[in-house]
């Protein structure tokens, strides 16, 4: 493989100058160099080609020895020195401190066709910021996480991506429910990309330690090779940076809200400062409507990272990031500034993409209560989201209206008179909407179905791919990433994934809770 490799982060930002790969609290650096673990009985499972081409890298290529040991941490690109990046964070409303890539491991930097790359290893060995752990993740929620990264970008959110999905060969012990009864499962490694894998947590570290000089060397590296258009390094263009985060942060999440997707632990650490969708863990697409809902099991009680919540989390993170560039700005009006409209570009935007849902071009002063009319009615009974929002831009009169939409609901026993009442009311509202409208049935329906996407990653065909991984049986995999390439189409072959949740997969571990193990 011949890649335009670049260095420009390990050559602009102070290293670590232990070599030594232990635990230890990092001072005065953004990363320390670390080389993956070589495993026993490397295979590479799966390879994105899309990504492959975006990194010059060819089909033939990546059928090559030289690309299954690179993607598996067995060999050292030339000329590359892989590294681990020191961060800290606040979980779960917490300081936690020095965290870091506690399994991460970035092999190199690339530019091709006027972009840059940076590749790295997730679950390849414990590096210096690995705490307890061992640095290694599994075929589960690797799995997981190459499956879904790659369905965001289809679906149009901003994440980072995956080239490859990878089995080390090795066992890896983990209590996947955090209930004493550890087991050994298959160990696995996503190679993953993005512009930059830079988080809040990164800018964090460093004002929370009063290094201000390490601070200011971080933040201008990210405007020259991130945000060059705000030009040179000055209280104005730190200013400039801050709110453009904000909003990348904003418009991310109102993509998460459109197509039903719950992060499940969006603690400082993993937001990105691009924007992107990072760091895939107990994730969820919501199935019955319910603001209330997230996938982790950790977050059951407290529900802080709950769907109805993720915007306000946004926010609450990116006060957390405004306290870590006050040392270079040193002036809180113009950061509260943005920090307070913040919610008034929420409120905009949310209801903008609701419009979209719903097919209005056009803007009406009752659309905010039509909306929020329709999200009351969506949770009187267990509503598929997915299910419903695809099958509504089929929708012509509200006396069919109830009867299109009956397969989004999941007991039709639960349909009494008082509910059927209440959605029927809500429907000719709906039609009566439509009606100052100008556009055609067919041209609603074509600008509905782009928005509102036939297909997601429900976690139980997730789990069905895991499960057949787990007998060595890879074919499902593989028909659920082509299948998630094309989200927005009909695809008559794949209907069966056009579908609501299945009983069994109601409490199945996996399916509805997930826990961070991995």
């Amino acid at each position: 493989m011949k890649l335009q490799i670049k260095n420009t982060f390990i050559n602009e930002l102070p290293a670590d100058p232990i070599l030594e790969n232990t635990r230890r609290q990092v001072e005065n650096a953004v990363y320390s160099f670390v080389s993956p673990k070589k495993t026993s009985h490397p295979e590479v499972l799966h390879v994105s080609k899309e990504m492959a081409f975006e990194l010059g890298i060819s089909e033939e290529e990546t059928r090559s020895e030289f690309f299954k040991n690179i993607v598996t941490g067995n060999e050292i690109f030339p000329k590359t020195q892989p590294f681990a990046m020191c961060y800290a964070g606040h979980q779960f409303g917490n300081w936690a401190g020095q965290l870091g890539d506690g399994r991460a491991i970035n092999i190199f930097e690339i530019e091709q066709n006027s972009k840059n790359w940076k590749v790295q290893l997730k679950g390849a060995g414990e590096t210096p910021y690995s705490r307890t752990a061992d640095g290694l993740a599994v075929l589960r929620s690797s799995i997981r996480e190459y499956l879904c990264s790659e369905a965001m970008f289809h679906l149009g959110v901003p994440t980072t991506r995956a080239l490859s999905l990878s089995l080390s060969g090795d066992q890896v012990l983990r209590d996947v429910m955090y209930d004493g009864n550890p087991a050994y499962e298959k160990g696995a490694i996503v190679c993953r990309t993005a512009p930059s894998f830079l988080r809040f947590g990164n800018y964090e570290i460093f004002a929370a330690r009063n290094d201000v000089k390490n601070l200011k060397t971080l933040v201008d590296y990210t405007l020259k090779n991130h945000f060059p258009h705000l030009g040179r390094p000055s209280k104005k263009s730190y200013l400039q940076f801050f709110k453009e985060v904000a909003t990348r942060t904003l418009d991310t999440i109102l993509h998460w809200q459109r197509v039903g997707f719950v992060h499940g632990v969006m603690n400082t650490d993993n937001m990105s400062i691009l924007g992107l969708t990072i760091d895939y863990g107990p994730y969820g697409w919501l199935e019955d409507f319910d603001f209330g809902w997230t996938p982790n099991t950790t977050d059951r009680q407290h529900k802080r990272y709950r769907y109805g919540n993720q915007p306000n989390m946004g926010l609450w993170n990116l006060y957390q990031l405004a306290n870590a560039l006050y040392p270079l700005i040193e002036d809180a009006k113009p950061l509260e500034e943005i920090l307070t409209q913040y919610p008034i570009d929420f409120e905009h935007k949310s209801l903008q993409m609701m419009r979209s849902k719903l097919g209005f071009v056009t803007i009406d002063t009752n659309d905010l209560k039509l909306v929020q009319e329709l999200e009351d009615n969506l949770q009187l009974i267990p509503t598929d989201m997915t299910i419903f929002f695809r099958l509504l831009s089929d929708f012509k009169n509200h006396s069919l209206g109830l009867k299109n939409l009956e397969s989004a609901f999941y007991n039709i026993d639960e349909l009494t008179e008082t509910v059927t009442m209440r959605w029927q009311t809500w429907f000719e509202k709906y039609e009566q909407r439509l009606q100052m409208e100008s556009r055609s049935h067919s041209e609603r329906k074509q600008q509905m179905d782009g928005v509102n996407p036939k297909y997601v990653l429900r976690n139980y065909m997730a789990q069905l791919a895991i499960e057949d991984a787990d007998k060595g049986e890879y074919a499902l995999i593989d028909n659920l990433f082509e299948l998630l390439k094309k989200p927005y189409a009909d695809q008559p072959k794949n209907h069966k994934w056009f579908a609501k949740r299945p009983d069994w997969a109601h409490e199945k571990i996996g399916c509805s809770m997930l826990s961070c193990s991995s």
